[in-house]
This record gives C-alpha cells, sequence and structure tokens, in this order.
C-alpha cells in the first residue's frame, strides 16, 4: 500500500505556559491550561487549526473511501433488542438500514407491533437521541427521556401506550435513574439532581435527591424521599416490586465498587414517607435485591468477588440470614438470573448467565434448591445481553446474542420444554464475514495471566500484518465478544484485531477489577502491552504495523501505552479520552470517579496519578506514534480538554509521526447517529491504515 501524503499544513501555536504549581510539595506544571477554555479566543483559533491540519491529513489517507462503504455495509444490518414485558406488552427498540436512530416499538396483546418512540421522526437533523424508557408494571404508561446534541441531559415525559399521548412532563435536571412505578402508574419513585443556584459553591448537577411523582403535579412539589443532605456525587437508583408492596433504593458513591440498598415494605407505610431500613449500608461490596413472591433475591458479591445468588425470607433481611441459592463459581463470574415460576412449569426454574472469560454461558437451576439441571446451547463463543422474561405466563425469558461476526440477534427460551428458537435478528440485509477468533492467554509483566481475543480471516497467510490492539481495563467492564463493524472491516482488508481483558474489567470479578484500580492502575497498562509484545513475538504482527485504540478510560490507556512504551506502537486512536489526571475531578463527572483513579487532593493518590497521567509524562524531543484524538464538543461526562491539552503537548514534544486532533459539534459521550458513527468509523480506520499498512 501506498504511504500517506504528509500534511502541508503544520500544527497551529500553541504557547506554553509557564505554570508550575505546588501540590503537596511535588511542582506540577500545566502549560496548557489555557486550552481548558473552550471559550478562549485562543483556544478557538487553536482548534481552527486542528481542524485544517486534520482537512489536509485526511486528504492523503488513501483507504477512507473504500473503507467507509465497508462499514455503511456492515452497520446497514440494523439492530434489534429483547422485548421487555410488563402486562401484556412487550416493549423493544428496531433499527432498519434507513434509520440513523433506533426506535421503540410496542407489541401490543394480539402480537402486533407499532411504533411508540422514533427520534428521526421527531429531529430529522440526528441531534435528538432516545436515553432510556422505563414501562408502568401494567404496560399501560411509559416513562421516556430525549436529550439533544449529545448531552445525555435528558427530559422526562410519560406518554399513554394505548394512544400515543403524552400526559406528563417534561420534567429536567434528570440523569442516571431509574423510574420505579407504583402499580397504577399514578405514581413513581426517580431521582433528580437539585435546581441550579441550590448548592451555593458547587455543582448542582453533582447533587441528588429521590422522589415520589404523582403524574400530573408540578415535580417542584415532589416529596422528598432519600438523600438529604448527602454529599456530591451520590447516586440513587429505586425499585419497586412488581406486586408494589417493597421499595428499595441502591445507593452509590459515583462509580465506587460499592453500594449501600435501603428497603421499605410499602404495605405498612405511606408511598410519600416510606419507612426505609438498611439492608446493606458501610459494606465495602454490591448487592442488587429483587423481591419475588414470598421471597428476596440478592446478587451479590459480599465475600464472593465473582458473585453468587442468595436468598432470604423478607421478614429476615439482615447478612447472616442470606443463604446461597447459587454459590460462587470459581472461573465464573455471575451476570444475572431471570426466575421462571408459571403455573404450566413441572419445576419452577431459574435462568442464569454466566461469563467465564469473558464468554458467556446460559444455565438452567432448579428454583428451590439452586442445583444446575441442565446448559442452555447458545449459539457460538460469545456475549449475550440481559435476561427478559414475561411475567405472566412466566415460562419463557428473551435474550440477545452476539459476536465478532454476528451481529445481535435476539433468541427465546422456553422453559416448557428448554427449547431455544431465533425470535428476531437484525432487520437488514445478512452479513456474514468470515472470521476466526482464538482466545489466547499470555503473561503480564508481574506473573498475572491475561486473556485475549485475536480475531482473524479464515486461510490466510501467516502474518506479521497491520494489528489493532483494543482495550479498556476499568469500571468493571468487560469486553466480551460483540459484533463489531470496525473489526470486520480491518480484517477484510487484511488485519488482525485484538482486544485484551485486562485487569480493572470485570471479566474475572471484582477482584479482577480491584487489581486495576487505585494504586494498582499500573497493572492495566503493563497487561496492555504485554498483550502488545505476545502479539509481536508470536510474529502476528510488528511494532512498525501495530495500533492501539481506546475511548474513555479506554482513552486513558492508550494514551498512557504510547506515553511509556513509544516505540511499541505505530499508530493511536485516543477517544474521548481522559488525560490530565491531575486536573480530572474539575471537568464534566470526573469528581465521581475518584473511587476509581484516586483524587489529587491526597498526596499519596496524587503519586499515583502522576505516575501515568499522560498528559505529564511527555517527553520532549521522543519520537512518538502517529495519533488521532476524536472528541466531541457536547461531552458532558469527559470534557474534550484533555484531548487538547494532550495534543498541544505532543505536537510540541514528537519527533515522530504526525499527531491530529478531530472535533464533532452536536455530539456527546454516548450515542450518535449512524451516518456519523460511520465518518467516525471510517476517520479512525483510515487513519490507522495510513500509518501502518505502509509496512505490511
Amino acid at each position: 500500500m501506498s504511504t500517506p501524503t504528509t500534511p502541508s499544513v503544520n500544527p497551529p501555536p500553541a504557547p506554553r505556559l509557564d505554570l508550575v504549581e505546588q501540590l503537596h510539595g511535588r511542582s506540577v506544571a500545566d502549560p496548557y491550561r489555557w486550552l481548558e477554555d473552550p471559550a478562549d479566543p485562543r483556544t478557538q483559533a487553536w482548534s481552527a487549526g486542528q481542524d485544517e491540519l486534520l482537512a489536509a491529513a485526511r486528504s492523503g489517507w488513501p483507504d477512507r473511501d473504500t473503507l467507509r462503504e465497508r462499514l455503511a455495509q456492515l452497520l446497514a444490518v440494523g439492530a434489534v433488542t429483547a422485548p421487555r414485558w410488563y402486562g401484556e406488552r412487550g416493549f423493544f427498540l428496531r433499527r432498519t438500514a434507513a434509520q440513523d436512530h433506533a426506535v421503540l416499538h410496542v407489541i401490543e396483546p394480539d402480537g402486533t407491533e407499532r411504533v411508540l418512540i422514533d427520534p428521526g421522526a421527531l429531529d430529522p437533523s440526528g441531534a435528538t437521541t432516545l436515553d432510556w424508557f422505563y414501562p408502568s408494571w401494567e404496560g399501560t404508561l411509559l416513562a421516556y427521556a430525549l436529550s439533544v446534541g449529545g448531552t445525555e441531559e435528558p427530559q422526562l415525559r410519560v406518554l399513554d401506550v394505548a394512544t400515543g399521548e403524552v400526559v406528563d412532563g417534561p420534567i429536567g435536571r434528570m440523569r442516571h435513574t431509574h423510574i420505579a412505578w407504583l402499580p397504577g402508574g399514578s405514581a413513581f419513585y426517580y431521582s433528580r439532581f437539585l435546581a441550579p443556584g441550590s448548592v451555593p459553591g458547587d455543582d448542582p448537577k453533582l447533587h441528588r435527591r429521590v422522589y415520589l411523582h404523582r403524574l400530573g403535579t408540578d415535580p417542584d412539589t415532589d416529596a422528598l424521599i432519600l438523600g438529604d443532605g448527602s454529599p456530591r456525587g451520590r447516586y440513587f437508583y429505586p425499585s419497586v416490586s412488581p406486586d408494589g408492596r417493597w421499595l428499595w433504593v441502591q445507593e452509590n458513591q459515583g462509580t465506587d465498587p460499592r453500594n449501600d440498598v435501603w428497603i421499605a415494605d410499602l404495605a405498612a407505610c405511606p408511598a410519600d414517607a416510606p419507612d426505609l431500613r438498611p439492608l446493606q449500608v458501610g459494606v465495602d461490596a454490591l448487592t442488587f435485591p429483587y423481591f419475588h413472591g414470598d421471597r428476596v433475591y440478592l446478587r451479590t458479591n459480599r465475600d464472593a468477588p465473582r458473585w453468587r445468588l442468595c436468598t432470604t425470607d423478607p421478614a429476615h433481611l439482615d447478612y447472616a440470614h442470606w443463604t446461597d441459592l447459587v454459590g460462587q463459581d470459581p472461573d465464573a463470574v455471575l451476570n444475572g438470573y431471570e426466575i421462571l415460576d408459571g403455573d404450566s412449569l413441572d419445576q419452577p426454574v431459574l435462568l442464569v448467565n454466566t461469563t467465564r472469560h469473558a464468554i458467556d454461558e446460559l444455565t438452567v437451576h432448579d428454583l428451590e434448591t439452586g442445583v444446575e439441571l441442565s446448559k442452555v446451547a447458545l449459539p457460538g463463543l460469545g456475549s449475550i445481553g440481559p435476561l427478559s422474561a414475561r411475567p405472566d405466563p412466566a415460562d419463557q425469558a428473551w435474550f440477545s446474542y452476539s459476536d465478532y461476526a454476528s451481529p445481535g440477534t435476539v433468541y427465546r427460551f422456553d422453559a416448557r420444554d428448554s427449547s431455544v428458537s431465533r425470535w428476531a435478528g437484525p432487520p437488514g440485509a445478512p452479513c456474514a464475514p468470515q472470521l476466526t477468533t482464538t482466545q489466547v492467554t499470555y503473561t503480564s509483566a508481574d506473573g498475572t495471566d491475561v486473556h485475549m481475543f485475536v480475531v482473524s480471516a479464515p486461510g490466510r497467510a501467516a502474518g506479521p500484518r497491520p494489528t489493532v490492539l483494543y482495550g479498556y481495563g476499568g469500571f468493571n467492564i468487560s469486553l466480551a465478544p460483540w459484533y463489531s463493524p470496525n473489526a470486520i472491516a480491518w480484517i477484510e482488508a487484511g488485519g488482525v484485531w485484538a482486544v485484551a481483558n485486562l485487569r480493572g474489567g470485570g471479566e474475572e470479578g471484582e477482584a479482577w477489577h480491584r487489581a486495576g484500580m487505585l494504586a494498582h492502575k499500573q497493572n492495566v497498562f503493563d497487561d496492555f502491552h504485554a498483550a502488545a509484545d505476545w502479539l509481536v513475538d508470536n510474529g502476528i504482527t510488528t511494532p512498525e504495523q501495530l495500533a492501539i485504540f481506546g475511548g474513555s478510560n479506554g482513552g486513558l490507556l492508550v494514551g498512557a501505552a504510547l506515553t511509556q512504551r513509544p516505540d511499541r506502537y505505530a499508530a493511536v486512536v485516543c477517544s474521548a479520552p481522559l488525560l490530565d489526571m491531575v486536573r480530572y475531578e474539575l471537568f464534566g463527572l470526573g469528581s465521581t470517579w475518584a473511587g476509581e483513579y484516586g483524587s489529587a487532593t491526597v498526596p499519596e493518590q496524587l503519586d499515583w496519578l502522576l505516575a501515568y497521567s499522560p498528559y505529564h509524562n511527555v517527553r520532549e524531543g521522543t519520537a512518538y506514534p502517529a495519533v488521532l484524538f476524536t472528541v466531541f464538543d457536547s461531552d458532558t461526562r469527559v470534557d474534550p480538554l484533555h484531548a487538547r491539552k494532550f495534543a498541544a503537548a505532543l505536537q510540541h514534544a514528537s519527533t515522530g509521526a504526525p499527531v491530529l486532533l478531530r472535533r464533532e459539534g452536536d455530539v456527546g459521550h454516548g450515542s450518535a447517529s449512524i451516518s456519523r458513527t460511520i465518518d467516525l468509523y471510517a476517520d479512525q480506520l483510515s487513519f490507522l491504515a495510513a500509518h501502518t499498512r505502509a509496512h505490511g
């Protein structure tokens, strides 16, 4: 392949401030702090210069049009989700090839389907997204949230499912909440952040409370249920049992890997003044209760880092009475379950989803004893979505399945005969790429074994080949096999795609997560470097052909990787990243992540952060790899300032390949329209191709 054309535009000037702060006795330089302010004329001029630099470079990427065409085909298969059942109605999302966003559909009791919410019809520009939806228990009402421009700060409305008429809302100041309907649909519990000006000197969006909202009333008069006086960064997730008797609220400090849980018996107290009592408070573990019939089911990692399912009587909720129904598996992580106990069943059962080294499994257990009865055959070695059971009759469950070559397909499990059938596939034209997926095990710097998926085309001659190494390594998030147009397009064009299951993720349970957070964050980067070494040592690729790719916390991963081992990687895509780990808490949702990373306000933790913070570890005169930052101006989670500052630092220091910044307006950290996604993916892959395939 031809080499990329050298851009004719130079990086825009970026004055370096002589700004050095003393933090806990450490001298911390911050020469590009002025780039934190997007409204500063200097920042705007610099950003416009980056746009010109990117345009000049993009014109020299020879594979972009071909890759874009293939990505459009791969995304044209559309998408469909498993139905969620409420009363006699089912609710699911479907996106066709012609649609930019998924559309919410309802299945009526007679089996007919119709559209409930179509974001594209509401806003043809594609800037409006459906963030979430919660039907009432009877399926007659729907609470849903729409946001505009990627802000993820939606307006909540309630519509009548039968007529489509909006009957309540909008309610603002909504983000990261559950909607917990009371039976009958007259009211629901939810969390909302405080009004502007209510918290002097602080961001009110970091202060949440739980309220009870009665339909048709002013939300500013909603009854306060929980959280009065709670510190900043608390999240609350209310739930109500299907029979309306039990209310429980999960309370988390940011993304800390532990929760407090409060429970109230609504049969013994008014809904607007529930007597919330602690189920779990001050315990270093996560527990998720669910009330069903005369039992409480508790999925927990308390004394079980790979999770277990316990049960108890609602009259005896203290920990001493929790008994294992499905105990901890030493090699697998218990992800979820559904109870199937309909009258049509001879034996009530429990359908359990576990993950073994990032590959999902599904098993059937006796509901009374927890004993495994059978394994459910899945289409391949891949991942399944959340289980969803129909409440009446409770004898079937739905789930989606996907792997690297297979777009999400929905299957139905029937507990009456333990059969599995295809319920719905993606609505677009079929796309069946031929891929070979191998799971390998390699050894990290401290001797820990780590798993990695290596995906390639069957029958192709051995490498070395241009290879993309993808990772995340944080927040207990697992990277299981999933349908990836990026991976398919890259492999079909002659490359290899690798995904490393690094510490910090959830692939091996909570202990695996904690081995990659706080003081142990360097383990994540060591695992990633070791994955790169394995790919090179085993002839899959070479340092000149090896690219790395990560977004959000994965952007931090590749930012640290390129500063720690610049000679190991040829190209880097760093999307929506955290990169200034000294000041990350001051912007976006950064302050809620201190439990994962640590805080610069604590001397010891500042040392952890400075040791790997990409922005603070740029060294002048270093031949850094080619880097493409992709950021989104409406990102309210991770501020684009991280990429601006790090890009300026690399452009000043690097003696190597180009450093580019791609920015996009009216898009946030989460979902974007398909048309915009195609363009983003095309830029990312063609950039990587331009800087790796020239050596292939």
